[in-house]
């Protein structure tokens, strides 16, 4: 496997020192390069747009600030869906929603560990990969799925999830953006509701590299193998909403609905947030939260 190319952006020398060594002296694969600005930064991401498997961004910087770079990066029709993990000293909820509006999805807290680093790194790096397979899938089908009235699938898998959810997601005008947003909703219907992998053991897989192993082994399990999800679509004139349902007891997604400040650094934990928030029009979970309902307005 290739090794993923970091782009660490920061006006101040020693601070890109420090990253550079810290992401290059633990083992992991990662091929560094730096931007001492965000024009710097600009000018090496629209050179080659597919080059850079996450950015690393400074949030305050002359000539051009982190946020101007996001924003530019996400109105760029590939730059965008380049994950950007923010640092900055800013942790306030009107601070992380601006970051988050403009294009970023992870954060780091000035000062951070070298375990936190990677940490977020290494998600970071995972979910550009896995993204990068759920988009090249939306371009199979869009115009036939334009068609599309209901529809009812089951789902148990990742693998399932990429399919379904970049399938049905073409029926939206937004495909790449709701196709995100459904991933998000549905990997929580599996992990969290029909696996029982909570928060924190989630925090701890994900930090080890192996929470796509457990998932997997845990789908083999005699106590989980016959659980499955289920999506429903229902397209109307003005709207698409697709209803998600899983075999779980349900959670406390009331604290999951907004964006948390203490939660900004961990490795996972901002995706029902942005759902909400980024992704669709309204979002519901209904009963214990098993069930969740999102609806996609037409333009």
């Amino acid at each position: 496997m290739d090794s993923a190319v970091i782009l660490v952006v920061d006006d101040e020398p020693l601070n890109l020192d420090i990253i550079e060594e810290f992401l290059t002296t633990k083992g992991d694969p990662y091929i560094v390069e730096t931007a001492n600005d965000g024009v710097e930064a600009m000018e090496k991401l629209e050179a080659d747009p597919n080059k850079y498997d996450v950015v690393l961004l400074d949030r305050m910087m002359p000539n051009m600030s982190g946020m101007e770079v996001l924003e530019k990066m996400s109105s760029h029709s590939e730059l965008k869906y380049i994950p950007v993990i923010l640092q900055t000293a800013k942790v306030s909820k009107e601070d992380i929603l601006e970051g988050l509006k403009a294009g970023a999805y992870y954060y780091l807290t000035k000062p951070f560990t070298s375990d936190i680093l990677h940490s977020v790194v290494k998600t970071a790096v995972k979910d550009r990969g896995y993204n990068k397979a759920l988009l090249a899938s939306l371009n199979v089908t869009k115009s036939s799925v334009k068609l599309l009235k209901n529809a009812y699938f089951e789902f148990r898998s990742l693998e399932d999830v990429r399919a379904v959810s970049s399938l049905v997601a073409c029926a939206s005008d937004e495909a790449d953006k709701i196709a995100m947003g459904l991933s998000e909703l549905m990997i929580n219907a599996i992990e969290h509701g029909n696996l029982h992998i909570g928060y924190e053991e989630k925090s701890e897989l994900r930090k080890q590299d192996m929470w796509e192993k457990e998932i997997a082994k845990r789908l083999e399990m005699p106590e989980y193998k016959e659980k499955i999800a289920s999506l429903e679509v229902v397209n109307n004139a003005d709207t698409v909403t697709y209803t998600i349902t899983d075999q779980g007891n349900g959670f406390d997604w009331q604290e999951f609905m907004d964006f948390d400040t203490s939660r900004v650094m961990d490795n996972h934990g901002r995706g029902i947030a942005m759902a909400n928030k980024l992704y669709f029009s309204k979002l519901e979970y209904q009963g214990i939260g098993n069930t969740v309902a999102v609806t996609v307005e037409k333009t």
